[in-house]
């Protein structure tokens, strides 16, 4: 945000503190605009539809066990990694948003639609980018045709250049459309651009008109998108009281009939400038974004986004806030990325402007890639901490922590006995039945492995009974059992410490980490008070393995694990490929340094099955094993496999080998049993997920993983 003029510490303290928690509001409010909208999205609901059904909507139309991915938040999240791989500058090139493209998206699946060449905007640029096309060429009207490169995805996939140059329309347009040019052009592009001014401006604006003429000045002047804003505005000041009838003006002047493609930028540019002016506040700016139908996710996002920043947190209803349980979950390539903590990713949004801007990160604001670090310092925050039986306890957040600065989640218990529990969660892991639907196919990877130190902090407060039980545990996700882990009676209040180390679970992998608040008072004392959690933190060195014999394909994809091209199934003793080209299986932490991966390798038809280390995409990552008559150590440059070190190594086709491969520093090495066959040194990448990939025509069988992963310190701080 700009500063003018000398300001004592404590307000600049003061406004960077309202700077971040604006960026949160509007993750949130994106996030929740999402959520709301898609129920009725098109392109069977319509506005007469959604208005006879659903009718004044105030409040979500369809409850989610947890809300499935969504390409509306998608591409904003894994688009802005760009900043990420190419390193912070003062501008942005197209060439670097273009590869992220390539390299987080798992193609034909997940991401965004894939709705065909020449049908689906992104699925156009995508093979346009694939084919070796330079953006912004790959978007261009020259190449891909007017109505094509001005559909909506220009808008929806950018909000997140607007949270990192808050206060700044003029750098959050220009980046929102250098980003949006990959895969769009036109007036897809003024849109980006005014979606990401209106985001910048809401930080400091005081209200929607101020926002909205503010953001008007990144617009060409006579190109349509400034008409249609302009046009519902002037309808607004005519008769600012009834949006209905302002949605029957859009219908007849601005509608679907006069615009081509799927889902075209204008009208919808419409519907946004309606929920802004009409709705003035966030719950009734996103209802009538969805009220209106048209694109009701991608509207009601962007206007979320907007007004959450605007109207700040106080300014979004618990009734909306409380079912998005403080994260998401996207569907690119990294199942480990696909777990989003909000409030952990508001942090970074808060970061990277602050970095951009060149200005100085408080103490206490930083986070570490890689691990897990829940202090709830922001208001609300819950980190997605769930609980079991919501007739024994209950959960919000507290102000009050055991560190300055810090937060808490306070837990309710209420009136429970000897024998009875409540369970106190965080989710690191998602299985299919934990979801409604399959929108965007979201694959996973935990956030927590075997070996790593799980710790916080509780302090207890009874009220009545004589004492309580605290039980670690983790939830084994293939067996569907609690593996508890000792426990502790607690007869006297005030802060306690608790530590534990993730244990070995044969192979499965665990989906819930955390405690069970037990009773231990007889009928007649009935326990009840409340806990304080905090400083919750999952840090240190993941050993584990995938026992490939349990698990389940869901997805798409085997548990655990995104695969990228090929067709993956389950055989007897592990997991079997058969691809024509190139195919891959990723796992583990995306912040992954030291770490190696050993498995058996079987190949049926062909030559080539490696393992893999430091992979961080589809773009780049390091191979080891067979490939071609040789044994070979590799690396990807932007998708292409390029051999470091090799020598002749034939292979029998239907014999097992013992293989491992690891990364140590810049140390690369490749082991056949007991024996190690190559090394090379080479630091092109230092950290990234592992797994198994093929690249030449075959159908290769491999074993059961074991993995293990450090997370390197230094250098991953943000």
């Amino acid at each position: 945000m700009p500063r003018k003029g000398a300001s004592s510490h404590g307000e600049v303290h003061m406004r960077e503190r309202l700077c971040l928690e604006k960026t949160y509001a509007g993750l949130l409010g994106k996030n929740i605009g999402i959520r709301l909208g898609a129920p009725v999205e098109p392109s069977l609901w319509t506005y007469e539809r959604i208005k006879r059904f659903y009718g004044d909507i105030h409040g979500y139309v369809k409850p989610f066990i947890n809300f499935a991915a969504d390409d509306d938040i998608n591409g904003p999240v894994y688009f802005l990694r760009s900043l990420d791989d190419a390193g912070l500058r003062d501008h942005l090139d197209a060439k670097d948003v273009g590869e992220a493209w390539l390299n987080y998206a798992r193609e034909g699946v997940g991401m965004f639609w894939w709705g065909g060449y020449g049908v689906s905007t992104e699925h156009t640029a995508y093979l346009n980018l694939k084919a070796g096309m330079a953006p912004p060429e790959s978007g261009s009207m020259a190449i891909n045709g007017k109505v094509l490169s001005e559909q909506i995805g220009g808008q929806i996939f950018i909000d997140t250049w607007g949270f990192v140059w808050p206060g700044n329309p003029q750098k959050a347009a220009q980046f929102a459309q250098t980003a949006a040019s990959v895969s769009h052009d036109g007036e897809a592009l003024q849109g980006a651009g005014f979606i990401a001014a209106c985001i910048a401006n809401a930080y400091v604006c005081g209200t929607v008109e101020e926002v909205f003429d503010r953001s008007l000045q990144v617009l060409s002047a006579n190109c349509t998108y400034r008409n249609v804003l302009e046009s519902v505005r002037l309808f607004h000041d005519r008769q600012p009281d009834d949006w209905e009838a302002c949605m029957r003006y859009l219908l007849h002047d601005w509608g679907y009939d006069k615009y081509g493609g799927a889902c075209h930028v204008i009208p919808n540019a419409g519907v946004c400038a309606m929920a802004l002016l009409y709705g003035k506040h966030f719950a009734r700016g996103v209802e009538i974004a969805t009220m209106a139908g048209w694109d009701t996710d991608c509207n009601a996002g962007n206007v979320g986004s907007i007004l959450g920043v605007l109207d700040g947190l106080e300014g979004i209803p618990e009734s909306y806030r409380e079912p998005m349980h403080d994260n998401v979950v996207l569907s690119g390539i990294s199942g480990y990325l696909n777990i989003l903590d909000l409030p952990t990713y508001a942090k970074k949004l808060y970061i990277l402007g602050c970095r951009l801007e060149k200005r100085e990160i408080p103490s206490g604001c930083g986070i570490q890639e890689g691990e897990v670090a829940f202090d709830f310092s922001l208001p609300g925050s819950t980190h997605g901490f769930r609980i079991s039986d919501p007739s024994l306890c209950r959960i919000r957040h507290s102000e009050e922590g055991k560190t300055e600065g810090h937060g808490s989640l306070e837990i309710l218990f209420d009136r429970m006995v000897r024998g009875q529990g409540c369970k106190v969660f965080y989710k690191n892991f998602y299985r299919r039945k934990d979801f409604s639907d399959e929108r965007y196919m979201p694959v996973f990877s935990p956030t927590a492995y075997a070996g790593q130190n799980v710790s916080f902090s509780l302090k207890v407060e009874r009220y009545n009974g004589e004492s309580i039980i605290i039980q670690p545990y983790v939830h084994d996700s293939n067996k569907d059992v609690d593996v508890k882990l000792g426990g502790q009676v607690v007869v006297e209040d005030g802060w306690m410490d608790v530590s534990f180390v993730i244990p070995a679970l044969d192979g499965d992998l665990c989906d819930e980490i955390g405690f069970v608040l037990e009773g231990n008072s007889p009928e007649k004392c009935k326990d009840f008070g409340v806990v304080l959690l905090t400083d919750f933190s999952i840090t240190g060195n993941a050993d584990y393995s995938i026992n490939l014999v349990r698990q389940k394909k869901e997805f798409g994809s085997v548990g655990g694990f995104s695969h990228n091209h090929g067709s993956w199934d389950l055989v007897a003793d592990g997991m079997q490929v058969l691809c024509l080209g190139h195919a891959e299986a990723m796992t583990g932490n995306y912040y992954g340094a030291d770490e190696s991966i050993e498995g058996d390798v079987r190949m049926h038809h062909g030559s080539s099955a490696m393992l893999s280390v430091r992979v961080q995409g589809a773009m780049r990552g390091y191979y080891g094993g067979f490939h071609k008559g040789n044994l070979v150590i590799a690396k990807t440059v932007g998708g292409n496999l390029q051999v470091l070190v090799s020598e002749p190594y034939p292979v029998e086709q239907e014999k097992t080998y013992a293989c491992r491969f690891e990364a140590i520093g810049k140390s690369i090495a490749l082991w056949i049993g007991d024996k190690k066959m190559l090394t090379v040194e080479d630091i092109s990448y230092d950290h990234g997920m592992v797994g198994y990939a093929v690249y030449e025509n075959g159908r290769v069988s491999f074993g059961s993983p074991i993995i293990h992963q450090e997370m390197e310190r230094q250098g991953r701080f943000v």
